[in-house]
C-alpha cells in the first residue's frame, strides 16, 4: 500500500466537474438567430424586447428563445427559413429603428447562459460566413496627409500673420512662396514640427525666397503603418455596429487587413458597409456667383467649388471647409417632427470652428458635402473622380440656411432613413485613413461548415476508437483506465475553450487528434516503466509507485518541447495557424494533468489502497 493524498482526489473531481459543465453546452449544438440592436446606440430593454416580439407575434413567426446580451436582442429559430421570414417583418414593420443581423445562438438552456456557460466559439471554416482580405492603399494615405501638410501650412501661415505667395504641392513636396527674405526665419521657426517628420529646405527663385517641406522615409512608413491601423479599428467599430458577433479583424503583411464574419449569411450588406469611405465636409455657400454660368463655362471662381445637390442642380461653395468628418465625435440617427435626421457632434477643435463660421454668416447658407469613396463593380458607372476602379463621389445632401449660430451639437434633415441609418452608422464609426479595395473574397455556407464538423468529428472518433482498441488489448486493464483518461483530456479541452472562448477552426480539430496521440504516449511512458520494474522483481505496488515517479521527468521534457513549439505558432501566426497553436497547447496542459494526476489517482483508487497485491493487469 503506498500513499495518495486525498486533496488531489479532490482536486481532480473537480476539475472534471468544471471540465464538464463548460464542455457541456456543445452538446446542444447551435440553431438559427437574428441579433438587433437599436439605432439609436440605445441598450435593448423589456419595451424593445416586446416590441420586436409583438411585430414577429403579428405575422405568426415562433421564437425559440429570446434574451438580451450585451446590450443586443438575440432571437433563436427553429430553422432558417423562419429566420429569414423574422428578418423580413422586422425590416418592414420596424421603421428603421433596429439593426438586424443573421447569426447563431446556442440551444444550451437558459440556465447555463445566466451562469455564463457558453460554447466554445467556432471558426469560418465550421460556422460558415464571409471571409475578405482588403488591400490598403498606403500610398494614397501618405498624399492625404500631404494635402493636410499644405493646408495646414496655409493656416499656419496666416495665423502667424506671415506673408506668403503660394503654396503648392509638386512630386510629393510642399512648396512655400514668401514674398520677403526677412520672414523666412519666422516662417521656418512656424512650420517646423516637434518629431522631426518634416524636412525643411530652402532655396531662392525669382519672386523671392521658398521652403520646401517633405516628409522623411521614416515619416512616411508611420503614416503608412497609421492608416493600416486605423483602418483596422474602423473595420471593428463597423463589424460592431453591424452587430456581426465574434468577427476577426487582423492585420496581414505590409498592407493587407484579413476580416472573417463568422455566421453572415449575406455578404452583400457587410461589402457594402465595411467598404464605403465616407465623410462629411461643412463649407459656405459661394452666394455672389452663378452656379450656371460656372457649370456652362466650366470655369469655376477662385476660392470655389462646384459641386451638384441631390437634384442635380448646380452650386457653388467656398473652398474654405468649416469642420470635416475627422473632427466628429458622434453621429446618431433619429425621427423629428416625422422626418429622419442625423444629430451630429463635434470635438472641440470642429466645435470652434463651427463657432466662428455661424457667427458670422447668420443667413447665409451652409452646405453639407457627403463624400463617400467606393470600390465599383463591374460594369458600374462613376458619378464623381474614378481612379481605376475606385470612385470618389461628392455631392451636396443639405445646404440650409443658417437659423443661428451653432456649436458642437446640430443637425442634419432633408435624408431618407435608411441614408441616415448608414450615414450616422459610416460617421460614428470613423472615416478610413485610406482606401482600401478587395482583393480577395471567399464565402462559406452554413451546410459547408457543419459538413466540415461532422467530417472532422468522423475523423476523430476514428481515431479515438482505433486508440482505445489497442490500449484495451495491449494494456488490459491499465488500457481502459488509459481510454478514460483520454476520454477526459478531451473533455477538459473542450471545456477550456469554451471557458476561454478560443476559436476553433478544421485545424483545431486536427489538434485535437494530435495532442491525443501526445496524451496516449505519455500513459504508455508510465506503462511501460511499471511493466519494466514488474520484471525487475519489484512488487506490483511498488512498480506503480516507481512507474509514475520515474516517467514523469520524460513527459515533462517532451510536452515542454511541443508546448514551446505551440506558443511559437500562435506568437508568429495568424488565423487558423493559431487555432491550431491554441489547441495544442491547450491540450497539453490538459494530458500533463489527466495522464498524470488523473490516471494516477485512477489506479490507486483501484490498487493502491490493497495491502497485499500479486499480480496487475497490465
Amino acid at each position: 500500500m503506498y500513499q495518495f493524498a486525498k486533496w488531489k482526489y479532490w482536486l481532480v473531481i473537480i476539475v472534471m466537474v468544471v471540465g464538464t459543465l463548460y464542455a457541456l453546452p456543445n452538446v446542444f449544438g447551435e440553431g438559427p438567430a437574428l441579433q438587433l440592436s437599436r439605432n439609436d446606440r440605445q441598450a435593448m430593454d423589456q419595451a424593445s424586447a416586446d416590441k420586436v416580439q409583438g411585430l414577429l407575434d403579428a405575422d405568426s413567426i415562433p421564437v425559440e428563445a429570446s434574451y438580451t446580451q450585451k446590450d443586443r436582442l438575440v432571437l433563436r429559430f427553429k430553422d432558417s427559413e423562419t429566420q429569414g421570414k423574422a428578418r423580413t417583418a422586422i425590416a418592414s414593420h420596424g421603421e428603421g429603428e433596429y439593426l438586424v443581423a443573421l447569426s447563431t445562438a446556442s440551444r444550451a438552456p437558459d440556465w447555463m447562459r445566466r451562469w455564463g456557460i457558453k460554447p466554445m466559439s467556432l471558426g469560418l471554416d465550421l460556422r460558415g460566413g464571409v471571409h475578405f482580405v482588403y488591400e490598403v492603399d498606403v500610398e494614397g494615405a501618405v498624399v492625404q496627409a500631404i494635402d493636410r501638410l499644405e493646408r495646414d501650412t496655409r493656416t499656419t501661415l496666416r495665423d502667424k500673420r506671415i506673408p506668403y505667395g503660394a503654396v503648392t504641392t509638386v512630386n510629393d513636396v510642399v512648396r512655400v512662396s514668401l514674398r520677403s527674405s526677412d520672414d523666412l526665419s519666422k516662417a521656418q521657426d512656424a512650420l517646423k514640427t516637434p518629431d522631426g517628420g518634416i524636412q525643411l529646405t530652402t532655396s531662392q527663385s525669382a519672386e523671392g525666397p521658398v521652403i520646401e517641406m517633405r516628409m522623411t522615409p521614416a515619416e512616411v512608413k508611420r503614416r503608412q503603418d497609421i492608416a493600416v491601423q486605423q483602418n483596422i479599428t474602423t473595420l471593428r467599430n463597423r463589424v460592431d455596429e453591424l452587430g456581426i458577433s465574434e468577427p476577426i479583424v487582423t492585420r496581414q503583411a505590409v498592407n493587407r487587413i484579413v476580416v472573417q464574419l463568422p455566421g453572415v449569411q449575406d455578404p452583400n450588406e457587410a461589402i457594402r458597409v465595411l467598404g464605403a469611405t465616407a465623410t462629411l465636409e461643412f463649407r459656405l455657400v459661394d452666394e455672389t456667383n452663378n452656379p450656371y454660368e460656372a457649370e456652362q463655362t466650366k470655369r469655376v471662381p477662385i476660392g470655389s467649388k462646384l459641386l451638384k445637390e441631390r437634384d442635380g442642380r448646380p452650386i457653388l461653395l467656398k473652398r474654405d471647409i468649416i469642420a470635416t468628418g475627422e473632427q466628429l465625435s458622434d453621429a446618431t440617427s433619429g425621427f423629428s417632427e416625422g422626418s429622419p435626421e442625423v444629430n451630429v457632434q463635434l470635438d472641440a477643435r470642429g466645435g470652434q470652428s463651427m463657432l466662428e463660421a455661424t457667427r458670422d454668416n447668420v443667413g447665409k447658407r451652409m452646405a453639407v458635402v457627403y463624400i463617400e469613396k467606393k470600390q465599383l463593380a463591374q460594369g458600374e458607372r462613376c458619378e464623381g473622380q474614378r481612379n481605376g476602379d475606385l470612385c470618389t463621389e461628392e455631392k451636396v445632401i443639405s445646404a440650409a440656411t443658417i437659423q443661428s449660430v451653432l456649436s458642437s451639437r446640430f443637425r442634419i434633415t432633408g435624408l431618407q432613413a435608411v441614408e441616415s441609418r448608414e450615414l450616422a452608422l459610416l460617421l460614428r464609426s470613423g472615416a478610413l485613413a485610406a482606401p482600401q479595395t478587395i482583393v480577395e473574397q471567399r464565402s462559406v455556407g452554413p451546410s459547408l461548415g457543419q459538413d466540415n464538423i461532422d467530417r472532422g468529428i468522423r475523423a476523430m472518433a476514428i481515431g479515438l476508437l482505433l486508440t482505445f482498441a489497442f490500449m484495451a488489448v495491449y494494456y488490459r486493464a491499465f488500457g481502459w483506465i488509459a481510454n478514460l483518461v483520454l476520454f477526459s483530456n478531451l473533455i477538459l479541452t473542450v471545456g477550456m475553450l469554451s471557458m476561454l472562448q478560443a476559436s476553433l477552426s478544421l485545424p483545431g480539430i486536427a489538434a485535437v487528434v494530435f495532442h491525443m496521440g501526445i496524451a496516449v504516449d505519455a500513459n504508455i511512458l508510465i506503462y511501460e516503466r511499471i511493466r519494466e520494474e514488474l520484471r525487475n522483481g519489484n512488487s506490483p505496488l511498488a512498480a506503480i509507485n516507481v512507474g509514475f515517479e520515474k516517467a514523469f521527468a520524460t513527459i515533462a521534457d517532451s510536452n515542454v518541447t511541443t508546448l514551446i513549439a505551440g506558443v511559437v505558432l500562435f506568437a508568429f501566426g495568424t488565423g487558423t495557424i493559431r487555432s491550431f497553436a491554441i489547441v495544442m497547447t491547450l491540450g497539453i496542459v490538459t494530458s500533463l494533468f489527466t495522464s498524470v494526476v488523473g490516471s494516477r489517482a485512477l489506479v490507486h483508487a483501484i490498487w493502491g489502497r490493497r495491502r497485499r497485491l500479486d499480480h496487475l493487469s497490465i
